[in-house]
């Protein structure tokens, strides 16, 4: 591969064009294993940031691929439909939690959460009530990179402080500290509830993502607290978003992360694993309240429309991933992928420079005191055999649900010993 052209020319994600970080060409992949040029394969601990969930060269969803690409592989869905985006719409509202009954498709997260922020924009605007038009987030939160998205993530932590003074400003809640399975106390809601109290008449809606914050931390937190935020909403009439974007589809040990808490927020954000990794693909699903109440508005029509909006080829492989999620034993292999994530992490709890070590689901994560080397814990990692891509403080693997108890075990044991040598 012509690496240098890479290096000059070609832009990877966060990264400097002056000093770009090493890249490692990819020939292929299959099951939890990437290929690379020079021979050498890795286990990858990242299932493609959150995505291939499944693994990877995944004959099922190949088939789909093949088959719906004889068919058509794309068509407009302005004005027309077709089979694989009804199946896939069906699945979406058959299986999310209860009443998100309305289906809108688009071709990113990030995308799916700014059609969740005009959903609720445009709600409120329909209600004759335009001025509730700021959205309250969670410190910690993370959202995508689109213009809309970036203004609802932490300001700090977030990654997009570059650009304050050009997004709309909304108001921010501290970030839920109860741990996941405790029972949350009054002062850990009490600021988010007195941000409700005080601005609920601008407000349209809160919007978060349940139970682990992602990007913004890997933290996970008490459902209980979500349950909380729920109810501050349907008392003082703001909306709930939930962005599953990062644990849809069985991630957090649920298949989606609001279950925990048994609640349904009014619109919910999904991405990633959606196609099993193999095609981007979102969807924003929403109530029938929020539905029709946009509908009864003076535009009469939601006013988004992306261009690959339905795509055929994805909707088939989302389906083919959907199916193959539910008919295997996935919240066994999840929770038996989390047992061993604590036991085998646990030698870390006590290592000089890391500050916790914590599992939940599918979801390993190694937060050390100060930020880590990126590409010196990666190339060490690579060196025996795994695939990791550590960001600020965190060391972290989300692997595809198919890995075996080996693979997660050399996994966790190159975890346990790059980061003890380096701390």
């Amino acid at each position: 591969m012509d690496l240098e052209f890479d290096r000059n020319h070609i832009w990877h994600p966060y990264a400097s064009l002056l000093n770009p970080p090493p890249v490692y060409p990819v020939v292929r992949a299959e099951g939890v294993r990437i290929f690379l040029e020079d021979g050498r394969d890795l286990i990858d601990g990242m299932s493609s940031w959150w995505s291939a969930l499944h693994g990877y060269n995944v004959p099922e969803l190949n088939h789909a691929l093949r088959a719906q690409m004889e068919q058509m592989s794309h068509v407009m869905f302005g004005g027309l439909t077709h089979q694989p985006a009804i199946a896939l719409c069906k699945k979406l509202v058959e299986i999310t939690p209860p009443g998100l009954n309305r289906v809108f498709l688009a071709d990113s997260g990030s995308v799916s959460v700014e059609v969740a922020i005009k959903m609720a924009l445009q709600f409120w605007h329909a209600q004759g009530k335009p001025n509730k038009n700021k959205l309250l987030a969670l410190r910690n939160g993370y959202h995508g990179d689109t213009f809309g998205a970036m203004a609802t993530c932490d300001p700090v932590t977030g990654m997009h402080h570059l650009f304050a003074g050009q997004l709309s400003q909304h108001l921010f809640a501290p970030a839920p500290r109860t741990p996941f399975g405790q029972p949350c106390s009054d002062e850990d809601i009490g600021e988010l509830e007195k941000l409700v109290v005080q601005n609920h008449n601008i407000l349209a809606a809160v919007i978060l993502e349940p139970i682990v914050q992602g990007t913004g931390g890997m933290r996970f937190y008490s459902a209980d607290y979500l349950r909380r935020v729920k109810a501050l909403c349907d008392a003082y009439d703001l909306l709930l978003i939930a962005d599953e974007i990062a644990t849809g589809f069985g991630r957090s040990g649920q298949l989606f992360a609001c279950d925990h808490a048994a609640i349904s927020p009014d619109i919910l954000t999904l991405g990633k694993a959606l196609t099993g990794g193999t095609l981007t693909l979102a969807a924003a699903l929403c109530s029938d309240r929020i539905a029709e109440g946009i509908c009864h508005g003076e535009a009469g029509v939601f006013m988004h429309g992306p261009t690959f909006m339905g795509n055929p080829l994805a909707c088939a492989v989302a389906n083919a991933s959907i199916d193959l999620l539910l008919s295997s034993p996935w919240q066994q292999k999840v929770e038996s992928i989390e047992t061993q994530l604590k036991a085998q992490l646990a030698p870390l709890e006590k290592a000089e420079g890391v500050a916790d070590v914590r599992a939940l689901g599918a979801i390993g994560v190694v937060e050390m005191r100060e930020p880590v080397n990126m590409a010196r814990v990666q190339e060490a990692l690579i060196e025996r055999g795994v695939w990791l891509r550590p960001f600020g403080k965190l060391v972290y693997t989300m692997p595809p649900y198919t890995i075996a108890e080996a693979d997660l075990t050399q996994l966790t044991a190159s975890m346990v010993a790059v980061l003890g040598e380096m701390a």
